[in-house]
């Protein structure tokens, strides 16, 4: 599964959600970190909104509805697999 994180240095949601996803052991998870303040055009869309998720399927990023930040690892999984599965 490639996963895309937008986030930034010092956003504690953002740090929490790679761990989140960096700990799930049941999903091959391929993970792509794009800071937002490195591109001008992630900056004016993502700002207000990180931590952002995509999924690439089929060659495109797919977004993944924000959970909530206090999802368990087992949750998080459990979604991720299900927006894979419905996608």
């Amino acid at each position: 599964m490639e996963l895309i994180l937008y986030s930034k240095a010092g956003c504690h949601l953002c740090e929490g959600l790679e761990e989140k996803l960096r700990t799930i052991d049941d999903i091959d998870i391929k993970l792509e970190i794009r800071d937002i303040t490195e591109n001008k055009h992630w900056w004016e869309k993502y700002q207000y909104e990180i931590p952002v998720l995509y999924m690439i399927k089929d060659g495109q990023e797919k977004l993944i509805p924000r959970n909530s930040p206090r999802i368990s690892v087992s949750q998080l999984s459990k979604v991720l697999q299900k927006f894979a599965n419905e996608q």
